[in-house]
């Protein structure tokens, strides 16, 4: 399309103009060209004899090339869709040394539309709308190739690999300001506007938060959250579909790029939630955000789900014993560096859990805060511990002492005497003479009845040996073995201690 434009520029202009383009490509190999080239805003544009490369009759009934500031203010709204037009021909940035002049008359066409919204112009009109949404959704709307890390079996949840940058990213920024100003523009009615950034639109601009480059993926943020905040009518739609990216991860493919942005979004929507709280959103803790601890990736997002879990529980405090029975369903048995994550967040919800609903979850709450403190791995030992220097945690077990207390002490004991780790030998002490100080005589009766559990477990342990030493002493006395007769194996060969 390009090529057939320019071949139609008179041959002295023409020659005029390939010296330039001919000087720009030589600047593009000096140090100055990147100024020119890069994301910044081109120093100078060649003029071009628009009139007859764009007839009057092919786009918008007016040439594109001319500026705004040369036109009537009845005419801007018309050039506006002509310049808008212009910009849905496509390049391939992957190479540099491909249609350099036609990428930078586009690009310089790009920058005049993003002054022309940012200037607060005349309600936009319906065809203005659809032309500026198709002209997005030709530039950005696109499918990613297949990621070799996404379907890599072995990739751990912290991948440390450098994401990859977008070639196109310079050109691809200026179509996103585009939208977003666009969005935010108090010239654009949402009545209006609803009929083209429709559910569709919404539905490829979520499609794209799945995109390797970062710097995408928050300017997608700020669309996303500017459009639910303007388009009341699409909120729905809007949280049901960033549910259904959550599904896919959590049930499916376990990856994605953009759930961390998506988290974010949410985050703000959850602070605007009336109350009491609507049954549906509810739903959406407990079956989406909930099983989002799940996947291997956690890391990757893990603040942004811990900051939206909260939100919650400040809106509705009787959803703490909810998300506290959600984490012990999906405790990480095999990762220690997951079981930090949950230690870190079961403590922020315990700060601001209210007594009753702490009550209905103790029990199998300190089940699993024992399990951790007589972890070998240090670091799970360590951030379980360390909840006993939260006061607001220490005043919850004092209250209910009577039913924590026997439950944990017999981790602190045994680490106290066995774990192979000073520091956490040294933090258990701490804790038991917490215990001790907060009441002595339930103290006590702890540490008796652990004395006699383990003289229990020691004497069964001597009598397991006992039955084997006898076992071992009968079976050598047996003549040797012949056909099909049953052999006695040692239990060195057999037996795993946990």
């Amino acid at each position: 399309m390009w090529k057939h434009f320019l071949s139609k520029l008179p041959k002295k202009s023409l020659k005029s103009e390939s010296v330039d383009s001919g000087r720009g490509n030589s600047d593009s190999h000096s140090p100055n060209a990147s100024s020119n080239l890069g994301p910044g805003r081109p120093n100078s544009v060649p003029r071009r004899t628009s009139s007859v490369v764009f007839p009057a009759s092919v786009i918008a009934g007016i040439e594109p090339l001319i500026s705004f500031k040369d036109v009537p203010s009845s005419e801007k709204m018309n050039l506006f869709i002509s310049k808008l037009s212009l910009c849905c021909v496509d390049f391939d940035f992957r190479d540099p040394t491909k249609n350099v002049a036609e990428k930078e008359l586009k690009r310089a066409t790009l920058f005049e539309l993003l002054d022309f919204v940012s200037a607060n112009p005349p309600k936009f009109s319906e065809p203005a709308i659809l032309a500026l949404c198709k002209t997005c959704a030709v530039n950005l709307f696109r499918v990613f190739p297949p990621n070799y890390r996404s379907n890599n079996s072995h990739a751990s949840e912290n991948d440390d690999d450098e994401p990859t940058f977008d070639p196109a990213w310079p050109h691809l920024q200026i179509v996103y300001d585009l939208l977003l100003k666009f969005v935010t523009s108090s010239s654009l009615e949402a009545k209006v506007a609803k009929k083209y950034i429709n559910h569709q639109f919404i539905l490829k601009l979520l499609d794209l938060f799945d995109s390797e480059d970062p710097r995408e993926r928050d300017c997608l943020k700020a669309i996303l959250h500017r459009i639910y905040g303007k388009f009341m009518v699409h909120r729905p739609y809007i949280r049901k579909s960033i549910s259904n990216v959550f599904y896919r991860v959590v049930f499916e493919s376990e990856k994605h790029n953009g759930i961390a942005e998506l988290l974010e979004i949410f985050g703000s929507v959850v602070t605007g939630f009336a109350l009491p709280l609507k049954e549906e959103h509810k739903i959406f803790l407990s079956r989406t955000l909930i099983p989002l601890h799940k996947p291997k990736s956690l890391g990757i997002y893990f603040q942004q789900l811990s900051y939206c879990i909260n939100q919650f529980i400040e809106k509705d405090p009787k959803l703490a014993s909810t998300v506290i029975r959600g984490l012990l369903k999906y405790w990480p048995i095999t990762s220690t560096q997951k079981e930090v994550m949950f230690l870190s967040e079961l403590e922020e919800i315990l700060e601001v859990i209210n007594m009753a609903e702490f009550q209905k979850v103790m029990v199998p709450l300190f089940w699993r805060i024992g399990c951790c403190i007589n972890s070998y791995h240090f670091q799970v030992a360590e951030r379980a511990l360390f909840l006993w220097n939260n006061d607001q945690i220490v005043n919850l077990i004092a209250h209910n002492r009577h039913v924590i207390l026997p439950i944990i002490f017999p981790a602190v004991e045994s680490n106290t005497q066995n774990h192979w780790n000073h520091a956490v030998q040294n933090l258990s002490l701490n804790v038991r003479r917490m215990f001790s100080e907060m009441d002595d005589v339930l103290f006590l009766a702890c540490h008796s009845h652990y004395k006699e559990e383990q003289e229990k477990i020691d004497l069964e342990s001597e009598k397991r040996k006992e039955a084997w030493e006898q076992l071992e002493t009968a079976a050598s006395l047996r003549p040797p073995v012949a056909g099909n007769i049953a052999v006695l194996v040692t239990p060195l060969a057999t037996s795993i201690t946990c």
